[in-house]
């Protein structure tokens, strides 16, 4: 992916409102003097609005033409008053403009625009909101997984990181609904709230449930109070790297085999087994209302169901020959590449899915 087409890398907030004020400053500075000469005429001179206008343009363009009538002393004086207010205003018009063109202006405002064309066809995406040391990560895993996702973040720098990188990345706070409708919350199917601030992905997960109440909205917490009120704001899953890294530690520590076998499963790049999880849809899978005796799942494909949650939250573990499939069922299964794959065809064969690919080796 190339970082020029999908990702806006932008000069400094500053730098960019600074040349956009200052060439729409010479803009104005310019029609002003126009427009004085044009009223000047009129008013003293005596002459009409089309010849007053045509008599100020040709001396603000110095291109040497007669008089459009006679002229006094101090009609000649204002003249070259004109003249030379003019001369000042298109020279730093040109000034503006060649730095603007040095800087990238206009270049970024081309990319900007190609951005949001490509913001408004996405659909189904993941948004990653800050791109610190934890959003770069869960980028490089989203990458790895094929997976469709924009990152977001106020600062220039790490947006243009993310884009050398190749991600399409947006400058912009994402506590802002302005900046999550731009990145198509209302059809992005989930919300990563990765800023280095609890009150920052408090105020991104509001916002992001408030625009897309369907949306699935996972957040940082630095500590539990914070984890708590994430919860409440809505958020479906609330990390803490400080609690989840001390367990895996801990859990390495004391069960290391039982920790590289799912270390491995999860992350692995050059692993055997995957694991996936399949929502059942009565619409399109038939074996809805049956037991898993019946369904055969795991005869015909091949694949381990581990466990089901039921559409109220309910988790089944290791649930036996008797359990029943039903409508909006999470199946959290295992199995290799190909046996997933005919899982996937199992369950859905009336609307089939395309399956997001387990990432592969190397």
């Amino acid at each position: 992916m190339s970082s020029d087409k999908l990702s806006p890398v932008p000069l400094r907030l500053e730098q960019r409102r600074r040349i956009q004020q200052e060439l729409t400053g010479g803009f104005i500075s310019l029609i002003g003097v126009f427009w004085i000469g044009t009223v000047w005429y009129h008013l003293v001179e005596g002459w009409r609005w089309v010849d007053a206008a045509y008599m100020t343009m040709i001396t603000l363009a110095t291109v040497g033409f007669l008089e459009v009538d006679i002229l006094g002393d101090r009609g000649r004086l204002f003249t070259m008053s004109l003249i030379l207010m003019g001369l000042i205003s298109i020279g730093y018009m040109a000034n503006r403009f060649t730095e603007a063109l040095i800087q990238g202006y206009f270049q970024e405002g081309l990319r900007l625009r190609q951005f949001q064309r490509l913001m408004k066809s996405l659909s189904g995406h993941y948004i990653i909101c800050g791109f610190g040391r934890m959003g770069r990560q869960i980028a490089l895993e989203f990458q790895a997984e094929g997976v469709n996702f924009v990152v977001a973040d106020s600062h220039p720098e790490p947006v243009q990181i993310a884009g050398e990188l190749g991600f399409k990345a947006f400058q912009g706070d994402a506590t802002l609904d302005e900046t999550l409708l731009k990145l198509g919350i209302e059809r992005a199917t989930c919300i990563i709230a990765a800023l280095p601030s609890d009150a920052e992905n408090l105020y991104t997960v509001l916002s992001a449930k408030t625009l897309n109440p369907n949306i699935r909205a996972i957040a940082r917490a630095s500590n539990e109070e914070a984890q708590q009120k994430l919860q409440r704001a809505g958020a479906d899953a609330v990390i803490s790297p400080y609690i989840t890294g001390g367990k895996r530690m801990a859990a390495a520590a004391l069960r290391p085999q039982v920790m590289d076998f799912v270390e491995g499963i999860l992350t692995g790049t050059d692993r055997t087994f995957y694991m996936e999880e399949f929502r059942l849809d009565a619409s399109a899978c038939v074996h809805v209302g049956e037991t898993l005796r019946d369904a055969r799942l795991r005869s015909q494909s091949g694949a381990l169901i581990l466990a089901i949650r039921r559409i109220d939250g309910t988790l089944i573990s290791g649930p036996n020959a008797d359990t029943v499939l039903m409508d909006g069922d999470q199946l959290i299964c295992m199995g290799t590449e190909e046996q997933l794959r005919r899982l996937n065809q199992i369950l859905s064969p009336l609307q089939p899915k395309p399956m997001r690919l387990p990432r592969q080796s190397g």
